[in-house]
């Protein structure tokens, strides 16, 4: 079959053709070619890396093990396995499984589904920065961003793929960044939105080698800034520093709700938002948008509708609790007096024969549920959001909304959320941009994801002037914004040019 003989119109294409500005897709996932992909690892690596690779995609780990299946049912319940993902990639539309694994034909077919440029986020890439080995790590790291580096390369002006980046200390993500984007050229980069760590006291009492079992549930969740071991400032300094945009595609899966036994779906909805605003806020409560506000990160797959809730829940808490509303809750300002009186007053009899002395009714204000809280407190710790520097609720708006872009999948109509100034505080439109997730199961035929989303304006949930914002404004801005030079020499730059000459 010729190549030309693949191509064929499509109502996203037509879509498109119609637009007065390009189509920037933000999430695309490709497949990469294994025996080529090998040979990058034994060059960074040697076979026996090949060989322990193999073993590491085989056996799977997290909510990816391949355990699963090794177990009985009963098995399953006993241990609490979590069913792993399972037919997550398009099959029967072979052209576009095979689409999304070979560079070329994707730099062909993009135009088919309305896009002009995307961003590449290969399968791999998001398992590699999550494996716990370091050797291994540190070579498929390297390995997986050379490959991708080098093949796509000739398709730079539609497609660049993002650079897997490691946080398992912040000295690996400097090293890691420096070379992708100075060695390999490449413009954007992957972080996990979080990392497993042992207890410390548990894994020293039962280490992992003699009790892998208690190992595998005694951890926590580093989100690389509130009640972090590391201190990561160095390396969103190097990410500022480079003009590199970050990204996350981090699953909550197998987390606490979303750990199943049975079902995939139960476990899948609603992870990765979770996944993404677990970074969020640790981003935003650590302080680290306060201290470089010119970082910018994207959260993939999950999209808006979380990002609003949790602009919306951080106005609403430091209004409440900000460290000058949360003395409303201080229990030391009871005031005595008029409690005892209002308890005499209005107790009744059964209260008035057991009311004991003023003492005794302050004690027991609380109420027996929450007495047991009213324990002295640090008078250095009581403003939670002392560390991101809110003194307005302006301040909130200024540290969350330029920094955080929200990925949306083309199907997605809670994506509409971003877009209401009515509702979000002070006014405000979150950074929603287009993430098609073209590769994935979401994904049935990549023709179909511009117009799919078109949909939303025909329904009346997006004015014209909104899908403008979700697939070329905020994409370009996200990209360009702090690196002017990102769309230099793609299709991007080329449309732009004839637009303003038009």
């Amino acid at each position: 079959m010729g190549t030309t003989q693949l191509k064929r119109p499509s109502r996203s294409k037509a879509l498109r053709d119609n637009l007065d500005y390009p189509v920037i897709d933000t999430d695309l996932h490709t497949v990469e070619f294994a025996p080529l992909l090998e040979d990058y690892i034994a060059k960074h690596g040697g076979a026996s890396s090949v060989d322990e690779f193999r073993r590491a995609i085989n056996q799977g780990f997290g909510y990816l093990s391949n355990e699963w299946y090794e177990l009985s049912p009963e098995q399953r319940l006993a241990r609490r396995a979590p069913r792993p993902p399972w037919w997550a990639l398009p099959t029967k539309n072979t052209l576009d499984l095979a689409t999304v694994s070979l560079p070329r034909l994707l730099h062909e077919r993009l135009e088919e589904s309305g896009t002009d440029y995307a961003v590449l986020f290969p399968n791999v890439s998001t398992f590699a920065t999550h494996v716990g080995k370091e050797d291994l790590r540190r070579v498929l790291i390297r390995a997986v961003n050379h490959y991708h580096a080098d093949v796509y390369r000739p398709y730079a002006d539609r497609l660049t793929p993002v650079a897997a980046i490691p946080l398992h200390t912040p000295e690996e993500g400097v090293e890691e960044l420096d070379f992708s984007v100075n060695q390999l050229g490449l413009k954007v980069a992957l972080i996990p939105g979080n990392l497993r760590r042992p207890i410390r006291a548990i894994a020293e009492k039962y280490p992992s080698r003699h009790h892998p079992d208690v190992a595998r549930h005694a951890n926590w969740l580093d989100t690389f800034g509130v009640d972090s071991e590391h201190n990561y400032d160095p390396f969103w300094a190097k990410a500022v520093a480079l003009k590199t945009v970050l990204t996350t595609h981090s699953a909550g899966m197998g987390w606490t709700s979303r750990s199943s036994v049975t079902s995939y779906m139960y476990n899948h909805i609603g992870h990765f938002a979770s996944a993404s605003e677990a970074l969020a806020k640790s981003l935003f409560f650590s302080g680290v948008t306060r201290r470089f506000p010119d970082l910018r990160v994207g959260f993939l797959e999950g999209g808006a509708a979380w990002g609003a809730t949790l602009y919306a829940d951080l106005v609403g808490h430091w209004e409440k609790r900000n460290g000058r509303a949360v003395h409303n809750y201080n229990p030391d300002l009871i005031d005595a007096e008029l409690l005892y009186a209002l308890y005499q007053q209005y107790g009744g009899e059964e209260v008035e024969g057991r009311l004991g002395d003023i003492n005794a009714v302050l004690g027991g204000a609380l109420g027996v549920s929450n007495n047991s809280r009213r324990q002295p407190q640090d008078p250095g710790a009581l403003d939670d959001f002392s560390a991101a520097g809110i003194e307005r609720v302006e301040d909130i708006r200024d540290r969350y909304v330029p920094n955080f872009y929200f990925g949306s999948e083309a199907d997605d109509p809670t994506i509409a959320y971003a877009f209401n100034t009515k509702v979000n505080p002070l006014g405000a439109q979150l950074n929603a941009f287009w993430a098609s997730d073209s590769g994935h199961w979401d994904v049935p035929d990549l023709t179909e994801v511009l117009a799919e989303t078109w949909s939303l304006v025909e329904r009346g949930a997006l004015t014209e002037a909104n899908f403008r914002d979700l697939v070329f404004t905020h994409p370009y801005n996200f990209f360009a914004g702090k690196n002017p030079e990102f769309f230099k020499g793609t299709v991007v730059e080329q449309k732009l040019r004839r637009a303003k000459a038009a």
